[in-house]
């Protein structure tokens, strides 16, 4: 069984421009005072480093907005005080998401010394009408260019892609891929992810007006079989949902979730889960950057959730995110996790159900979601979970 790790997760909401397409917790500010941001970030890391110190850290990532818009020292910062909180694992994963249309080679080379170890690229798509389409201040040439100043100065690199976009062919969609994994050459990680619209976004109100169509399911099923075979053929194959790697290659912090481990979450909008006397919580911080730095500055922390689970709760959690990965939900951990067996959380005759149409496979090791279950993972969670 392997270990579910221990992660931290730092919430940098500052970006550039919105993209059209997206629902995070990320805001377009004039000016940042990153003095103030650095103090508040380490402030509220010492908070929650107090209810889990002694614990063995295995992954750091800074996601957003654009992390890469932080100056290195903050990055530095807060990694010598997470030093300080916890036991570093010596493998510690160190990762920051970029946007191509914000790298810059002597800002990287600072993330670098201060010990990052892996970059996330939030490159989309490697076609400039593409591009154009999602929003994105970069092109395709600068996306490569960002790549290669990664690659040369990061042990470790990933990149996103978006697909099923409106008009976008299987086939058009394959040769899109293949740049993509060629491009990665020995480099080990793709986040794929389909094109969604998500209420409150922009694209959310095109769509709605009718300005693009998504694509019809049978062609989004097509895009996806396209996603996994070339994949697959690359040496890249999906080890979760959305997400593929050379084996050995995974992003651990994502695991960490996945399987149900514990991590703490700072910076605006950053959710975590700590287990407490035994007892797991979910916690959760103030979501607008102005009254977050603000409640941190005259509290310590900016904690608007600080609510235990309950066993039903943690049940259906691990199992939701436990069955998005390949290698599925491990039946001794999710014991251990949820304290009591994964039989006793699951409908035996839903469970009997799906195995005989094909969509799981329940070993006395693991229960997981077949490549046709995959296809239809929300519906064979919700059949699972007994009403």
């Amino acid at each position: 069984m392997k270990d579910e790790g221990f992660g931290l997760y730092v919430h940098w909401p500052f970006c550039l421009s919105k993209c059209p397409y997206c629902d995070f917790n990320s805001h377009v500010a004039a000016a940042v005072d990153h003095g103030r941001w650095r103090r508040a970030l380490l402030t509220e890391l010492a908070h929650y480093a107090a209810d889990s110190g002694g614990r063995r850290l295995t992954s750091v990532f800074f996601g957003g907005g654009t992390p890469s818009l932080m100056e290195p020292e903050t990055v530095a910062a807060v990694l010598e005080a997470a030093g300080r909180h916890w036991s570093l694992a010596p493998d510690l994963e160190v990762t920051l998401e970029a946007n191509p249309g914000a790298v810059d080679r002597a800002k990287f080379e600072g993330f670098a010394q201060a010990g990052v170890n892996r970059v996330s690229l939030g490159v989309q798509a490697l076609d400039d009408a593409a591009l154009g389409f999602l929003g994105r201040r970069h092109d395709r040439a600068e996306a490569l260019a960002a790549l290669a100043t990664a690659q040369a100065l990061f042990p470790r690199t990933s990149i996103d892609l978006i697909y099923a976009r409106p008009g976008q062919a299987p086939e058009d969609w394959r040769q899109e891929l293949r740049r993509a994994l060629d491009i990665l050459a020995g480099h080990g990680h793709l986040s794929l992810y389909q094109l969604t619209v998500e209420q409150g976004t922009k694209f959310y109100l095109d769509w709605h007006r009718g300005d693009w169509r998504l694509p019809e399911e049978d062609d989004a099923v097509a895009l996806w079989q396209v996603t996994r075979e070339e994949t697959a053929r690359a040496g890249l194959p999906a080890y979760e949902v959305s997400n593929h790697a050379r084996p050995g290659q995974e992003c651990r912090h994502n695991l960490v979730y996945w399987r149900g481990g514990d991590y703490v979450g700072v910076g605006p909008g950053a959710h975590g889960r700590l287990t407490l006397a035994g007892t797991p919580h979910a916690t959760r911080q103030h979501r607008a950057p102005e009254m977050w730095l603000a409640r941190v500055e005259r509290d310590g922390h900016a904690s608007t959730d600080r609510e235990p689970l309950d066993p039903d709760q943690r049940a259906e959690e691990l199992l939701l995110m436990g069955l998005r990965l390949t290698e599925g939900i491990d039946k001794a951990r999710f014991a251990r996790l949820a304290g009591r067996p994964l039989a006793a959380c699951t409908d035996p005759a839903a469970l009997a159900a799906l195995e005989e149409e094909g969509l799981i496979i329940d070993t006395p090791a693991a229960l997981r979601a077949t490549e046709a279950g995959m296809l239809v993972l929300n519906g064979v969670i919700a059949a699972l979970v007994p009403a």
